[in-house]
């Protein structure tokens, strides 16, 4: 069951709290006093009455009520308010002016003073939920001692959702008390789904959780203090909580929950058979993401993980195959290129750090190792110079006629060179082994053939280069 508050009705006007409280009603602000609240249960009978939904019309003018603290005027009025409402009440016209609310014992129950926000081009209005029925209190106070002019006074009311329950897409309107409000959600389908909280009073929170374990938090994804929880969700049961980020203050808020905007119209896959030339689209929420794919013979490989949303990082995985990349392709998207032997592959897709979420698209092409175009061979000791084009890669032929620990250099003043070297169950790879931005690979290597590929650390560098190979 939802721990709400047992709220039916809100009287309401929207309108942001602003304006400074008048000096009797906040004593602290000003040293002088007046007691003028003393005498207000004697002089409650006489002022005007307001009625929820109903407008009043006033004016403060030099006869009105004085507060003696700050020489402004004030004007009374007495309403009758039932148990478990909620009231939020608007004050409009050319009177800069406030608002503030007293129960019977005189106490201050609610202000649309807060000195910090004050903005006279703003309405004045004030929320409050009642405990106990009863007659109440109205003061529409001046700014200061030289405000004056007519005002309106205006409310309605309006229903708040009772419901523990919510569907999807629903709306839902609440009001915040004590630790918040609860509700189940099921999801039928698989998808991609987002789920709103805003509040113009409290600093919005939201909890989801949901079947194996699930969980998700977020504060100000929505932006300002609003939450948002947007996320790929498997079919089940689960428990929505709307609260404050750090207090058990009151406030109104609204849920909104329904499908996300998928980009393109595209079905979201988080796991299954990747296939060449055929991109996708996934959401990533935190936990990795696998997928499949078989090749039937040698082939280069190339996948791009794109997303505007976190870092991109992808891992490759095979018999005596393990490679990785975060940043290879342009910004944050991750690219992996690495010539195949025919077998399985599992691919996985998740962000740099395991942090962020969002969406993402899968990109996988392929090309048969003997289609592959040669700048030639790479012989030992007889460096390769050459100039690399953006976007390109160059790759050259090694054969090793005898067994032996050899070192392969890449080296540029022009770009940032990143070496790779495939063959005979090896798959080696270098950034700046060699000192600055040049690449070097110094490994054992058996006789056979290999492929060194010479290319830049991003997509989009090019330059001069010389590639080098010596047996050490």
């Amino acid at each position: 069951m939802a721990n709400r508050a047992s709220t039916v009705t809100l009287a309401a006007l929207g309108g942001a709290a602003v304006g400074l409280v008048a000096g009797w009603q906040l004593p602290d602000l000003v040293p002088t006093t007046t007691p003028i609240i003393e005498e207000a249960a004697a002089e409650t009978a006489a002022s005007p009455a307001l009625t929820v939904g109903e407008r009043q019309r006033g004016e403060i003018t030099s006869t009105s009520e004085l507060n003696g603290k700050d020489g402004s005027r004030f004007q009374r009025f007495t309403l009758s308010l039932e148990e478990g409402a909620l009231i939020e009440i608007e004050l409009d016209g050319p009177l800069q002016g406030t608002l503030s609310l007293y129960d019977g014992e005189e106490n201050l129950l609610a202000s649309s003073a807060d000195p910090a926000y004050y903005d006279p081009s703003a309405a004045a209005s004030l929320r409050r939920r009642i405990d106990q029925s009863g007659d109440y209190m109205l003061v529409v106070s001046g700014y200061d001692k030289h405000s004056y002019g007519p005002f309106t006074v205006t409310s309605r009311e309006m229903e708040l959702t009772t419901s523990d329950t919510l569907e999807m897409p629903s709306h839902a309107d609440g009001w915040l008390q004590g630790d918040g409000d609860t509700f189940d959600v099921t999801i039928d389908e698989s998808g991609l789904y987002q789920i709103e909280m805003r509040s113009s009073d409290v600093d919005a929170y939201l909890v989801l959780e949901g079947p194996n374990g699930y969980r998700r938090e977020d504060d100000d994804s929505a932006g300002n203090l609003d939450a948002r929880i947007a996320d790929f969700l498997e079919p089940g049961d689960y428990r929505l909580t709307a609260r404050a980020a750090y207090d058990h203050d009151g406030g109104l808020y609204t849920l909104e929950l329904a499908p996300h905007a998928q980009a393109d119209g595209a079905a979201l896959r988080n796991s299954g058979e990747l296939t060449f030339d055929e991109p996708l689209q996934g959401w990533f929420s935190g936990e990795a993401l696998s997928y499949e794919f078989t090749l039937e013979s040698p082939a280069a490989v190339t996948i791009d993980m794109l997303s505007s949303d976190f870092d991109a990082y992808l891992e490759l995985q095979g018999d005596n195959v393990f490679v990785s990349d975060d940043d290879g392709g342009d910004e944050l998207n991750a690219r992996l290129y690495s010539p195949l032997e025919a077998g399985s592959y599992r691919l996985t897709a998740r962000s740099h750090a395991g942090n962020g979420s969002g969406l993402f698209e899968l990109r996988a092409s392929s090309i048969p190792l003997d289609e592959l175009p040669s700048n030639g061979q790479l012989e030992v000791d007889s460096p390769v110079r050459a100039r690399l084009d953006p976007g390109a890669r160059d790759y050259y032929e090694v054969v090793v006629e005898e067994a032996g620990r050899y070192r392969l250099d890449l080296l540029s003043d022009e770009f940032d060179a990143y070496l790779e070297l495939d063959g005979n169950g090896q798959y080696l790879r270098d950034d700046d082994g060699a000192g600055g931005l040049n690449s070097r690979i110094s490994s054992h290597l058996e006789p056979g053939s290999y492929r060194a590929t010479a290319r830049a650390y991003g997509s989009s560098e090019s330059g001069n280069y010389t590639l080098q190979l010596y047996r050490e």
